[in-house]
This record gives structure tokens, sequence and C-alpha cells, in this order.
């Protein structure tokens, strides 16, 4: 009989429109009481939505009838009330992990779930494609077109349980989030950077993408200290969404070496951060922040040892063995006892546990010097530009009792990406579609910094974690454009697949090796070098005996014995070294394809409504002039060099006044991809240190005229 009232109820063919909205009139929304807050929290991004559209406003309730109803079958209530609106609609949903179902019933809108975020996920399909709502909308300043009605003969949508069954967001690296907005409160940190706190308000907005995007975990800052009010308020803003939260995977239990030194601060000492030297101080830390973290729902601890910043912990106590065998131990030796204390300060609770294994971690690993606890999450780490998975990815025996994920970077400071996108729709599908065909397909976190500059990636991203069974990179990507743009279509997917080309790889490495955190680091160098040998008048003496370009960090930082460490050794595709000449060549080649790809970006833009072509100014021209400029500002120091070297003088300063004169232009680019509510976005890039790098460059630039002024 029940079979029977449910065709009676979907399958009618004569049933009335579903009407969400129209001039005069508005649906009603309900979500019952017994539906957690996230839930409610989408239903009111419904609403916002449809008063964005059309101007009308639908009213949320919580008990009666209404027109759009929405339920999640892991709450009693809302089972029994669905079961009576529907019988049988949420039978295949029952015990599934974030499935959904969206259908007409007569005049109604019934979006069920199988638990409350995959009701939210229904929810948020259905505005996607329905509404035309773009999930990433605040991030790509990209607003819903207006229409009077919002109405359709019937709707059906549905989904089973996703591929990757945690997908989330790492906000890493997030200098621009921290200075855009007056300050969201005063970080307790000794570090660069990251003096201030990312504005609630700002938090707000990302949660609301990273859930209408349909991910379901979020790391929601660098070096978060849950005991300082300001950071904890980006949790909260997280955890209301009802996501998964997770740390850092330098904040074991939540716990940072900023976090220890604040912790002990407070308390009248000042201590080394040390599991080898205060192993029981280190302890009373985890205890009190896992404690802290213990208070909220849906954790996946993160276990571990590193040291201060992104640092083995090593080299924050130089007493720790220096074996790779003994460092092991110790890592192993400190993640049993945060498991241990993750059960003494949440007894009987189920948990979840996970460890990266980034940089010194995956060395450590693929060497089998690590001991793992049972039921943790490991998650592997690419090369850090999102081009490759390392070696301990392959060589790792997967045991049954643990399981597997990626940690994946669509930017990272350094090495690039970080102003400017690079990993392709098909990149990223290729490094994820080997994680799910080697067992690896439970987790997977993506680095997206700052958000706004890599919107195309990450909404890629997402349905391809969501669904990666018939996900096709290309016919993803005239979709998105096809979506975005109502002409010139072929001409914006070419500039996109150019610009995607253009990054010039490493013939050794196989990777990305002029990313802008690349070439920013290759250009500081070999500024310092110039303005070295002026400083000593050493001008000429030749080349041949030059040795291949290095980033600054690595020649002006890093010893020699250092290099052999296992933490560089770990990031050695960051950096790959490259003979001058050939780096002279090889950006220039890059620059070249950067102009191929601004000419057709530009000869489309110019037939585009203003909105379209303000979307593909921000998203990809902004992003290929800023990346083309540096390019030649690279090529020009490069050039500056090999004439010092020559004892050429004046082509040396020629070559410097080129590269200042490129580099200045970054920021007048600048100026109007930061128009408008975006005002002050470039105010916090403090990490490429635009401002420092023009400096720098104009002070060598000021070195050499007095040089070659000198008689």
């Amino acid at each position: 009989m029940r079979c029977i009232l449910a065709v009676l109820f979907v399958g009618a063919s004569d049933a009335p429109a579903f009407e969400l909205a129209a001039p005069g009139r508005t649906a009603s929304v309900l979500v019952p009481a017994s539906e957690p807050e996230c839930v409610r929290f989408a239903a009111q991004d419904l609403s916002n939505d449809v008063h964005r559209i059309t101007g009308q406003r639908p009213g949320v309730v919580s008990e009666g009838t209404a027109d759009v109803v929405l339920v999640s079958l892991n709450q009693p209530a809302s089972a029994a009330l669905l079961e009576k609106l529907a019988p049988g609609f949420g039978d295949g949903l029952k015990g599934k992990w974030e499935a959904y179902r969206v259908e007409t019933v007569g005049s109604r809108l019934i979006i069920a779930g199988s638990d409350e975020r995959g009701t939210m996920f229904g929810l948020y399909a259905f505005i996607e494609e329905k509404l035309g709502v773009d999930p990433l909308h605040f991030w790509a300043s990209r607003a819903p077109a207006k229409r009077d009605t919002l109405a359709w003969g019937s709707v059906k949508l549905s989904s089973g349980e996703p591929t990757f069954k945690f997908r989330g967001w790492f906000i890493n690296d997030e200098d621009l989030l921290t200075e855009w907005k007056e300050s969201g409160g005063k970080r307790n940190i000794d570090y660069p950077y990251y003096g201030q706190v990312v504005p609630r308000e700002v938090m707000r907005h990302i949660a609301e993408a990273l859930v209408r995007s349909r991910y379901n975990l979020i790391i929601p800052a660098s070096f978060i200290d849950l005991m300082n009010p300001p950071e904890e308020a980006l949790v909260q803003e997280c955890a209301r969404r009802g996501v998964f939260l997770s740390q850092h995977h330098i904040e074991p239990l939540g716990v940072s070496a900023f976090s220890y030194f604040n912790y002990w601060k407070a308390r009248g000492r000042d201590l080394k951060y040390s599991y080898f030297s205060h192993p029981a101080e280190v302890r009373e830390v985890w205890t009190a922040y896992a404690k802290k973290w213990a208070t909220y729902p849906n954790v996946i601890w993160q276990l571990g040892l590193r040291g201060i910043a992104d640092r083995p912990m090593w080299m924050a106590d130089p007493n720790t063995p220096q074996s790779d065998a003994d460092r092991g131990r110790l890592i192993s030796e400190a993640m049993a006892e945060q498991v241990k204390i993750r059960h003494q300060v949440a007894p009987g609770r189920s948990h979840l546990l996970s460890t990266t294994l980034w940089a010194e971690g995956s060395l450590l690993n693929q060497q089998k010097l690590l001991t793992i606890p049972e039921g943790t999450i490991i998650v592997f780490a690419d090369n850090s530009p999102g081009w490759k998975w390392q070696q301990d990815f392959y060589s790792t025996p997967r045991n049954p009792k643990n399981s597997y994920g990626v940690y994946y970077h669509h930017a990272v400071w350094g090495s690039g990406p970080h102003l400017v996108q690079v990993p392709s729709p098909q990149r990223t599908f290729e490094c994820l579609r080997t994680a799910v065909a080697h067992g690896a397909g439970t987790y997977a976190i993506c680095n997206v910094s700052n958000v706004r500059e890599f919107v195309l990636g990450i909404d890629a991203t997402a349905k391809m974690t969501w669904r990666m069974p018939g996900f096709d990179p290309e016919a993803w990507l005239a979709g998105w454009v096809r979506e975005r743009f109502s002409a010139r279509r072929e001409e914006v997917a070419m500039a996109y697949r150019v610009y995607f080309n253009a990054w010039q790889i490493h013939d050794e490495r196989q990777v990305p090796f002029l990313m802008d955190g690349q070439m920013a680091a290759f250009g500081n160098g070999t500024v310092g070098q110039i303005a070295k040998k002026l400083g000593a008048k050493k001008i000429g003496g030749g080349v041949a005996a030059e040795p291949p370009v290095q980033p600054a960090r690595a020649s002006s930082t890093v010893s020699s014995t250092e290099v052999g460490d296992t933490f560089y050794r770990s990031l050695s595709d960051m950096h790959p070294k490259v003979a001058r000449r050939e780096l002279i060549r090889r950006v220039a080649m890059q620059r070249a394809a950067l102009d191929l790809a601004l000419l057709h970006a530009r000869a489309a833009a110019a037939a585009l409504p203003e909105n379209e072509a303000a979307f593909l100014r921000d998203n990809l021209i902004h992003q290929s002039a800023v990346a083309r400029q540096i390019c030649l500002w690279l090529e020009q120091v490069e050039v500056a060099h090999e004439a010092l070297d020559l004892g050429h003088l004046p082509a040396c300063t020629e070559a410097l006044a080129g590269a200042e004169a490129a580099f200045a232009r970054i920021f007048v680019l600048s100026a109007d991809y930061c128009r408008g509510p975006w005002d002050n976005w470039y105010r916090g890039a403090t990490k490429l240190n635009l401002e420092g790098t023009l400096k720098r460059t104009r002070d060598v630039l000021q070195q050499s005229r007095l040089s070659a002024a000198k008689p």
C-alpha cells in the first residue's frame, strides 16, 4: 500500500507546478525543530538567494505546513514527519553517508538527506542547479541572474554517497584574508604574517561557500590557538555549519609551538618547545587544548610532532636525536601518547584521528620509521605544487585497520601558487583519481589559501571529490564556461587552456618550476647576488663557473649541511635548480604563452556583458597579467646578472631598469582587481612581499647606477 501511495504522490503527471516565488507571493520553508542548526542555516541561505533573485523572501518556520520541507533521516522526529508526508520517500537514504533526494511531491518540494549534511547538500544542489546560484558567488563576485518567477513543473535531484567521505579546505598562508578587513583581533604569535585574525564575518563567508560547494571538512586557519577568543570565533563559525573540524599538520591535538609558548608564558615560564627535552610540559599543553577542542562536535584530531612554524621538531631543539630512526621513534611515541590523551579528555566518545605525512613525515614514513596508531586516517601529501604524489604514497602498504587520504595544494606560499592559480582541473583530476585507485580515497584536504584566486579549481575539486566516476575535466571546463559566459565561449575556454598549459615543467623533476612563488624566490636570490657583487666591485669574470640558479631561501638561509636533512630533501620538488641561461629561455617561453592567454581572454572580454567580463578579468586576465609581469621581472633580473658577470655594467643597469618597471606594473594592475568590495585585498600581500620585492629591485638598480657613474 505504501508503494502505491508513493506513486500517487511522486508520479502523478498532472501534478501542479511547484512555485518557489512569483510576483507578490513566495513559498514557505519548513525546518522541523528536530533538525540541527546547520540545516536551519542552509534554509536561510535559500531564503536569501530567492530574495536576491526575485526580491521576494520565503519565510522559514519550524512547525506547521510549508511548501518546502527539509528533513534528515538520522533525526527520528524528522524521519517520522517525512513518512507522514510521503511514505517511502526516504527508504533509499537510510544509513547512508550524506546522500540526498530532492523531489516535488504534489505541489510541495521535499528535500531529504540521510543525515543533516545530506539534507544541506541536497538543498545546495537544488540552489545551484535550479536557481543558478554559484556556490562560490561571494568569492567570485558573481550574483545570480534576476528573475520574477521561480517555478518548475517538477523537480527531481538525487545523489548517493560521495566518493571521498571527507572533503575539505585548509585555510593556509592566509595573508590576504587577515589584512583585507579591519582586524578580527590580535594573535599572540611571534611569527611574521600572522599578527591578525581573519575577521569573523569573513570566516562566515568562507564557511558558507564551503558547505554550498558540498565540502564537509575545514581547517579554519594556520596556527590556530583555541584559547584566544578571536581565533576560537573562527572555529565556532565553522562548527555551526555542521562540518568536520580539523587542525594544521603542525598542531597535534590543536597545539602549535606558538600555543605552547603562550600557555607557559601565561604561567611565568619560558620553555623550549620540545617533546624530547620537556615531554611532561608538552603533554600538559596537549591535554589542556584537547579538553577545549573536545567541546566541539565532529573533530578530526591531528596526530604528529613538528617544530616551530612549518619546520621539523628537531629544528626547535638541537638536542633532539639526529638520526632518522631516532626521530621516527620519537614522533611515533608522541602519536601514541596523543591517542591516550584524546581518550582521557572524552572517554567513551567515538573519535576520528588523522596524521598528515607532509615534508619530513613523508620521507620518514617512506623509510618505514613511523608507527602510526591503528584507526588513524593516514594522509599523503603532494609534492607541494599540486602536481604529483610523493613516493611514500605508492610504497606504503595499505593497512585495513587504517584509512587513507590525501593533502592537495591548490595554493602554497614560497613555491607557488599563491597569487595566481596553476594546477588545471585535468591535473587535479589525475592526482585525485590516482588517490582513489591507490586506496587513498577516504579523505581529501585542499590547501586553498585566500580562496578568491582559486575559485575555478575549488569548484572543479568539489565536483570530482563528490562523484569521481564519470567526471570529465574537459567537459567540466566547457560546462563551467557555458554557465558563466553568454558569448565567445570557445575563446574563453581556449584562454583557460592556454593559461594552464603555459607553466613550464622542469625536465628532471617533471613539476612546474616557474610558479609565482618560485619566480619570486629565484629573482630575489639573484637580486641579492647582484647587490653583493656590486658591493664587492666584482664586475666581470665570466659566467662559465656559475652554479645553477637557486631560490633565495635555499641559497641564502640554508646551510650545506641542512640541504642533506630529511626535511629539505622532502621538499626538493618545490625549488628545482636550473642553469641561468636555461632559466632565461624558459621564463621567456612562459611569458609568451601567458601573452597568448591574455590575447584570447581580452578578445573574449570585449564581447561580454560587463558582469561576465569583470569575472573573466578577475579570474583569468588579472592572474595572467600578474604572472606575465613576474616573468618579465625575473627574465630581466637574470639578464642583469649575466651582464654583470660579463663586465657590461650599462647593460646590467638597463636590464635592472626593465625589471623594476615590470614589477612596478603589478601595482597598476592590482588597482582594478582590488576594486569595490575588494578594496585593500592586496594590503596583506606580505607572503610574496610585493612591496619588499619592488624595493629590493629599486635598491639594486640604484646601486648599479651609482657603480656605473663612478670612474
